[in-house]
């Protein structure tokens, strides 16, 4: 049986701020995001900050992390600190994810 190498994958994403978020609330995500660093199993970078594309199509937050394969993004999802910061998040988002191996 063929042995399937092992790939790094790349996780993008970009948020859509909805009416309501605040600055603060703006701030605190940035934070919250950069300090997945350290906390979350094979993410191995992490890079995010505002979006001062003119072609953003309005997503005012860009993200990209660096796993080292599939199973620690699919660990990712699950893990705790991720799940906490989902928590208050999501209400104030519109995402988009894009997910690949390297």
């Amino acid at each position: 049986m063929p042995v399937v190498p092992v790939m790094p994958v790349m996780h993008l994403f970009a948020f859509r701020w909805r009416p309501a978020t605040t600055d603060a609330l703006k701030q605190r995500a940035l934070v919250e995001i950069r300090a997945l660093q350290g906390q979350i199993p094979g993410l191995l970078e992490t890079s995010v900050g505002e979006n001062f594309s003119p072609r953003s199509q309005g997503y005012e937050l860009g993200g990209a992390m660096k796993f080292a394969d599939r199973a620690a993004l699919d660990a990712y999802a699950d893990h705790p600190a991720h799940q906490a910061l989902l928590i208050w998040l999501m209400p104030l988002i519109d995402p988009v994810e894009v997910d690949f191996e390297i």
